[in-house]
């Protein structure tokens, strides 16, 4: 039988020849033969060419993200066998196989498996099928997953916003094996954190952060420590088992915050020496500028401002006004934490709206370092926009 095949108009091969993994829909010709959301097509130049085989999305923008570019490559179980058995291998060269941590096991793109996220906590494995090439091959995923970890249980997370994008409904419950413990313990640097992965942001933990948490411990010995949007606390419990003075968590998330309040209980925080605020975060560090009240580091983690191009410019005004409000907190000597999450936020365009926030201050800045997200959610080299945690580390 033959395969269906998704025609490109002249000249838009170009970026398939370099190896990124979208196409478009204003890049696509004509469809020519049958092909159901999900399923995989042929993808050919304008001259019937071979370029790759894609998974066919209609109601998408990105109407195919590319499988393989291997004309020798079927997609088909033991395709996905291979794609997970190399994302699980690549996390063992991290060291990241502790059977008491997690990572983010599968990374979209980044591990070639376009529209799929696995995150791993402990024995326990959350997916988020976030395209319809992905959602065609559930079942040979979850029994691949099955087979390359051994995994006690596979909870679906899939009650995200974007799935409507692929004109999929969400959805979210136990996929195979037995239900997750609510919460799920892992433990992260020596740090323990218990994940509530049914009803918590993403799949309940951000494991992107690990190694800014890991630079927050370096230097919150005897600091006041501000943690805003602090969700379930990680970088609080980070600050404080570094000796951190005091932590004030700040989000406007009661469950959050209760989750936040076990982690310190967990990791034998005294309860004097932190705090937790559930208030706006914008509103809350008003106050506290307000009240002339000094932190000796601060941590802004907000959620993603920026959600499309048209949002941009709205989206930067909101990331300098909270590291304004950030600045403006710090004593003599104090750091600046700042992260973006937001894809369409350029390192470079992040950095001048962190500069002309301290200059709105009235204070100057040093830059310490750069951070970003951590190695187990890869970038593919052909596709930059895997690239999307941004952070600076500020002195004033």
């Amino acid at each position: 039988m033959k395969e269906p095949m998704l025609v490109l108009l002249p000249g838009r091969e170009k970026s398939l020849l370099r190896r990124h993994v979208w196409i478009f829909s204003g890049a696509v010709a004509a469809l020519e033969g049958e092909a159901a959301p999900g399923e995989t097509v042929v993808v050919t130049d304008s001259k019937r060419r071979f370029l790759a085989r894609a998974a066919w999305s209609p109601e998408s923008q990105l109407a195919a993200r590319i499988w393989s570019f291997d004309p020798e490559e079927t997609i088909d179980a033991a395709f996905f066998r291979r794609r997970i058995e190399n994302a699980v291998e690549y996390r063992k060269f991290l060291g990241l196989d502790a059977p008491e941590g997690g990572c983010r096991l599968i990374h979209s793109e980044g591990d070639a498996l376009p529209g799929l996220i696995v995150d791993r906590y402990g024995e326990y494995l959350v997916v988020q099928f976030l395209s319809t090439g992905v959602e065609h091959f559930r079942a040979e995923i979850v029994a691949a997953l099955q087979a390359a970890t051994g995994a006690k249980g596979i909870y679906e997370r899939s009650d995200v916003g974007v799935r409507a994008k692929e004109g999929l409904p969400e959805r979210s419950g136990l996929l195979a094996g037995a239900e997750p413990p609510n919460p799920l313990v892992i433990t992260e640097n020596g740090a323990k954190f218990a994940v509530d992965v049914r009803h918590g942001q993403k799949s309940g933990f951000y494991f992107d952060q690990r190694d800014s948490r890991r630079a927050v411990r370096e230097f919150a010995a005897g600091r006041r420590v501000l943690n805003a949007f602090s969700y379930t606390g990680g970088f609080g419990v980070a600050a404080a088992l570094a000796g951190a003075e005091h932590v004030v968590n700040i989000d406007s998330s009661a469950p959050a915050l209760k989750l936040a309040r076990h982690n310190m209980e967990m990791n034998r925080i005294p309860p004097e020496r932190y705090e937790n605020r559930e208030a706006d975060v914008f509103g809350e560090l008003r106050r506290f500028a307000e009240e002339g009240r000094k932190f000796d580091l601060v941590v802004l983690d907000p959620p993603k401002f920026i959600e499309s191009q048209r949002a941009l410019t709205r989206g930067c005004r909101a990331y300098q006004d909270i590291a304004r409000l950030g600045f403006g907190l710090l004593a003599p000597g104090g750091l600046l934490f700042n992260f973006s999450c937001s894809g369409l936020m350029t390192p470079e365009l992040f950095q001048k709206i962190t500069a002309d926030a301290a200059v709105e201050a009235g204070v100057r800045g040093r830059l310490v370092r750069h951070l970003e997200q951590a190695p187990d959610h890869p970038t593919a080299l052909a596709v930059p926009e895997g690239f999307y945690l941004k952070g600076l580390v500020t002195r004033i």
